[in-house]
This record gives structure tokens, C-alpha cells and sequence, in this order.
């Protein structure tokens, strides 16, 4: 069915009406996709929108990763992803039988995973985080515990160089969007746009290598480092009128949106996630006309995961 966008539009909303639906889309979709939904925001907050809704079905217009969250913590919902090949370069930089190699050689210690796992990976950790609280949820155990901290290099080091955990291990993935950003590249932008605020989404594993170097004091100046709605309410309270942007393109669009008398300049403007960006409007329209493609956890798996995100939900 060939549309125009419009048309799609309402296919949509009227579908979401008749199915009782309710579209959740990260801040990195297209711009038309974010259009359509009923919440815009970090996988986190997206999660805690699903736990809240009344609707039968939700649709999560994000990676995989979040939708399986989605559906770890809304076991009785029907939620869908319009592209189920969505996936994730960092969460795919570990699998189960990997962790498992890794926990047998470290027995004793804990397993602190980031958000963007897999649902196999979260089912065989003890805590999850996110990149926000991190720090917390490391100084949350105790000292002479080991930690194995996964998937991402960059903020594993992060957390490392803030918390000085001496007995911390550290798997070597990274996502592939800002994997390349060096401090170097930062500072340069930093010079060029002398009288802009620096900010940096901390829910995004894209950014963590930007955190690590403002704790090792890398750049020019520190950053703000803020959540997504952190970063909308600061960008709103800010006397600035000019932003440089540390983090996946996407959340420009809301950001300009939402502050159309400033200026957002992208850190890097091929910081952009191919997955993400596969998600389109008709695709949107097709998953709410033929239900589809579903993500279920199956239970026992959902049920271990569950643990490690409530941990991660209780710290804050």
C-alpha cells in the first residue's frame, strides 16, 4: 500500500484507536516517527511508559534490545517492533555463552551489565544499568566484591576512572556510531563554537567514550552531562543559544522542536545509527495493521532479567 504521509498518519492513529496502542519511539527514530508517538525518550523512560500504560499493544520503535525490555517488564502486553532486524553493534558484542566463559573464570565476582544487552545477557547479571546511574550502581556493592562490567569499554572505563575500583573487569565492546570520536575532534569543535554549551546524553552508550574523557580532563571544558529530559529542560532553562550536541543525530529534531530560537549543532553529523534509522513510518503503519512482529522473552528468561532491572530501577 502506497501512501502519502499524511495518509499514513491517520491510517495510524486511526489503528492505534482500534487495536487500544500506543507508540513508543526513542529519541533517534526518524523524524515522522517520532511524529506518531505517544511518548518520545530514552529506552529507560520508554520502558517505564510501557510499565505505565493501559494499552493493549505496544509498539516500540527503537532496537531490539529495548523492545525485549519492554517486554521483560510488561510480560502481559503485546509488543511489537516494526523492524524486528533492528539490532544494536553494542549489544551484539557479547552473547550468553561468551558471559558465561567470562563468569567461570571469575567465580566470585558480580556482573554489572549496561542496558543495551540482550535479554540472555540481562538473565545472567546481577545488576543492570544505565549510563546515568553506573557510578551509583557500583558503589552500590561492596568494595572487596569483584565486578565484571559489560558490554561497553568506554563506559566501563568511565565508571572505572570515577569510582578508582580497583577489582573491576571490563568487556571490550563498543557501539559503533561514536567509536571513532576522539578528544581531539571534541576540542576542535569546542574552539570552533567558543560560545556554545557542551552536552552529553548519558543514556546513550554512543556518548560514553565523551564521558570517559571529561573524567580524565581531556578536553577544553567539561560537559554537561545530562538524561534525556535533562538535557530537554536544560536546553529550555539555558541563557546559551547555542548547543554542540555529543550524541546519535536523532534527538536533534526534538530538540529543535522544542527550542526553535536556538542552535544544536551535532557533535559529529554522521553520528547516526543505521539500526535506528530503520524504523519508517510505513513500517509503523504495517506493524499496526498486521500485529506484527512480536517480542516475547520467554518467561524463565524474562523472570532472571527482571531481577537485574529491578536492582537497576531501585538505585536510581
Amino acid at each position: 500500500m502506497n501512501l502519502s504521509k499524511n495518509q499514513y498518519i491517520e491510517e495510524i492513529l486511526s489503528l492505534k484507536k482500534e487495536n487500544n496502542a500506543v507508540i513508543l519511539a526513542h529519541n533517534y527514530q526518524l523524524p515522522e516517527v517520532q511524529d506518531v508517538a505517544d511518548f518520545v525518550g530514552d529506552s529507560l523512560a520508554l520502558s517505564r511508559s510501557a510499565e505505565k500504560t493501559k494499552a493493549d499493544t505496544i509498539v516500540f520503535c527503537g532496537v531490539h534490545f529495548m523492545a525485549e525490555t519492554a517486554s521483560i517488564i510488561c510480560p502481559d502486553k503485546n509488543v511489537l517492533i516494526p523492524d524486528p532486524s533492528a539490532g544494536c553493534s553494542l549489544a551484539s558484542s557479547i552473547n550468553a555463552n561468551e558471559l558465561e566463559s567470562w563468569k567461570k573464570e571469575h567465580p566470585d565476582a558480580l556482573v554489572v551489565s549496561y542496558v543495551n544487552t540482550s535479554a540472555e545477557v540481562k538473565a545472567l547479571s546481577d545488576y543492570c544499568c544505565t549510563s546515568s546511574n553506573a557510578v551509583k550502581v557500583v558503589n552500590s556493592i561492596p568494595e572487596d566484591k569483584t565486578i565484571l562490567f559489560l558490554p561497553d569499554m568506554f563506559l566501563g572505563s568511565y565508571v572505572s576512572e570515577v569510582t578508582k575500583r580497583k577489582n573491576m573487569f571490563i568487556w571490550p565492546g563498543e557501539c559503533h556510531v561514536h567509536a571513532g570520536i576522539k578528544a581531539e575532534d571534541i576540542n576542535l569543535m569546542l574552539k570552533k563554537h567558543k560560545n556554545a554549551e557542551f552536552l552529553v546524553h548519558p543514556e546513550c552508550s554512543c556518548t560514553s567514550s565523551t564521558m570517559y574523557h571529561i573524567a580524565t580532563g581531556d578536553l577544553l571544558k567539561t560537559g554537561h552531562i545530562l538524561s534525556t529530559e535533562g538535557m530537554m529542560k536544560h536546553a529550555k532553562s539555558s541563557t546559551f543559544s547555542e548547543f554542540i550536541v555529543a550524541t546519535e543525530t536523532g534527538i536533534l529534531y526534538r530538540m529543535q522542536k522544542e527550542n526553535p530560537d536556538k542552535n544544536f549543532i551535532p557533535l559529529k553529523n554522521d553520528a547516526t545509527c543505521k539500526y535506528m534509522k530503520m524504523i519508517t513510518i510505513e513500517k509503523v503503519y504495517n506493524s499496526l495493521l498486521n500485529n506484527v512482529y512480536r517480542v516475547k522473552v520467554p518467561k524463565k528468561q524474562a523472570d532472571r532479567a527482571k531481577l537485574a532491572i529491578e536492582k537497576m530501577l531501585s538505585i536510581g
